[in-house]
């Protein structure tokens, strides 16, 4: 144990245990890689804070406040309210549907008058928030009965169903690799992931058939993307082309050829990672990737020291999502998987993700701080 640990062992946490619980050394890392976007969004205008970098930085202040107020909250309380949370994020996407805000093709936003807020980003939390409270109401002696798969298949199908429909693809894929991430770590048998693999492949040409005529092409255009350079494949070839022409050590910052002259498209968001490379090379690739992967391992090591199940298959949830959307962003600008619209986690310009990613940071530190609180099924704890 460690010597706070010792210190609440036997105790109620108060708020003053709370705050020295709050890991600080997250916060810095976290603070590190929204400077890292700061910077890029500065250089993606030119030299200039206007449009994006002011606004991310206001933005990030912003979502600092929800992510302590997350962290300190008593951890019983978001179990209590776990499925509420899932409740109204479900609610605000369907309202999508009815009252959504079209943008690049698609209807994904709300309009609240201060911000544009995108409902589907927040059912990432909300989804790993009430699989985790689900499972821990499960025996943790045994895997999950086939019977006991079908509340939490639903709770992930219908948000999915939902966001393909906006359409967000990208989004889409995330709720279902968290979804059958966590269904792994709770335990579910290998053959139900075989099982639903082959019932996925029996129905792919139902779901081909369902796709839109620029998902198509996105899916063609990444197995042939020379085949369109100017149409379809405009993207994903601009951003080997700056990829490469970064180097091993990279142009120097605001000296991106392919950036600031205009061929690299959605450089503040979907491809700012490319944007990184061609300025600061291999090396500073490698080096944000390596910042990333410490946020990770940090995520993971704080699941896995939770002595209660709500708060391990929690951490392990919203650790998997941070590596998703890294591994997802970074996968698609070089080419290795389709391109489907998923930002790079606190750099990429954009308000739903940022607060998403954050809330999601304030439930992992909470995570960390009631790492010694056992949770009853009924929400009550006691510290051990």
């Amino acid at each position: 144990m460690t010597s706070f640990s010792a210190d609440i062992g036997h105790r109620e946490l108060t708020f003053v245990d709370r705050v020295r619980g709050i890991n600080w050394g997250l916060v810095f890392l976290l603070c590190m890689l929204a400077c890292v976007g700061f910077a890029m969004l500065y250089s993606a205008a030119n030299g200039n804070w206007q449009p994006w970098a002011s606004k991310q930085v206001a933005r990030f202040a912003v979502a600092f406040i929800p992510m302590i107020a997350a962290a300190l909250i008593d951890i019983r309380y978001w179990y209590r309210v776990s499925y509420w949370l899932y409740a109204i994020a479900l609610v605000l996407v369907v309202a999508v549907d009815m009252r959504g805000v079209i943008g690049m093709g698609a209807q994904r936003w709300i309009d609240l008058g201060v911000i544009q807020l995108q409902p589907s980003e927040l059912m990432k939390i909300a989804l790993i928030v009430a699989l985790a409270r689900y499972f821990h109401t499960l025996s943790s002696e045994n895997a999950p009965r086939l019977i006991d798969l079908i509340v939490p298949a639903g709770l992930i199908i219908v948000p999915v169903g939902l966001v393909l429909k906006q359409p967000d693809l990208g989004t889409a894929m995330m709720l279902l690799a968290s979804g059958a991430i966590i269904f792994f770590l709770a335990g579910v048998r290998l053959w139900v992931f075989g099982a639903a693999a082959v019932a996925a492949g029996a129905a792919a040409p139902l779901i081909w058939s369902m796709m839109r005529d620029y998902q198509k092409a996105r899916l063609t255009t990444f197995l042939s993307p020379d085949t369109d350079p100017l149409g379809a494949g405009y993207h994903i070839m601009q951003s080997k082309i700056a990829l490469g022409s970064g180097g091993l050590f990279g142009k120097g910052f605001m000296m991106g050829t392919q950036t600031h002259l205009a061929f690299l498209p959605e450089r503040q968001t979907d491809f700012i990672f490319t944007m990184i490379a061609e300025e600061f090379g291999l090396v500073g690739g490698l080096g944000l990737l390596a910042l990333y992967a410490l946020v990770v391992v940090y995520g993971f090591t704080i699941a896995l020291r939770s002595r209660n199940q709500f708060g391990r298959v929690l951490g392990l949830g919203l650790a998997t999502n941070f590596f998703l959307y890294v591994f997802i962003n970074t996968a698609m600008v070089i080419g290795l998987i389709p391109v489907v619209g998923v930002p790079l986690p606190l750099i990429s310009y954009g308000g739903s993700a940022m607060v998403t990613v954050m809330l999601g940071f304030g439930l992992l530190m909470n995570v960390s701080i009631h790492r010694d609180v056992r949770i009853s099924r009924l929400g009550e704890s006691q510290v051990i």
